[in-house]
């Protein structure tokens, strides 16, 4: 790869919205020391490494939670100093307690309801993403609970017809109202490949 291409080629980076499930679900948010902003949990991709897995990895640095990795829910694209920064996200559930510090850079975590995380989020494109990938995941969530009452319903010899989770639609966002961004065919056709992104990613359960 050329320098110029170096230059231009995307950051990637991968996290999840980890739910923590219970009677009242709550969603992992966390504030970074450097510019004490509640974020989303994330975090760039190593050299090599798949998204799926540098996301789970992210989310155990910063929420200190080992996690299950469900859906694929989309995408978020943005510039951070003039490169475009393109993070992929899943739908995760914490398990258990924390087993892990936090990472340096994080300063505390947060479990808060689905509207109170959109609230405190500092970053308006991660208020948008959880707003429409957020709903779904908590119906999901719903209905685990309930597949698993028919599990034990079951087991008691009481039979009951188990639905499946609903599916979470990905959804693929690219931020920010910069005029040079908009006019910069490089983000043009990364809106293109965003777009046809396979479907079939939604559907990766762990």
């Amino acid at each position: 790869m050329t320098d110029s291409a170096k230059a231009r080629a995307p950051i990637l980076a991968a996290g999840g919205i980890v739910l923590r499930e219970g009677s009242r679900p709550r969603i992992a948010i966390v504030r970074l020391r450097r510019d004490k902003s509640w974020v989303l949990p994330k975090g760039k991709l190593y050299p090599g490494e798949h998204a799926r897995a540098a996301a789970k990895r992210e989310v155990l640095e910063e929420t200190g939670h080992e996690v299950s990795v469900h859906a694929f829910l989309g995408s978020l694209s943005y510039l951070v100093a003039g490169k475009i920064k393109i993070v992929q996200f899943w739908h995760m559930r914490a398990l258990g307690e924390p087993v892990h510090e936090l990472a340096r850079e994080v300063k505390a975590v947060k479990w808060l309801s689905l509207k109170q995380a959109i609230d405190t989020l500092t970053r308006a494109h991660e208020k948008i993403f959880l707003a429409n990938v957020g709903p779904a995941i908590l119906k999901a969530a719903k209905q685990a609970m309930r597949d698993k009452i028919t599990k034990r319903s079951v087991r008691n010899g009481r039979k009951r017809h188990a639905r499946s989770a609903p599916a979470v639609p990905a959804v693929h966002l690219i931020a920010g109202d910069d005029a040079e961004a908009k006019r910069d065919p490089f983000v043009k056709a990364l809106e293109g490949w965003i777009g046809r992104l396979p479907q079939s990613s939604m559907r990766r359960m762990s």
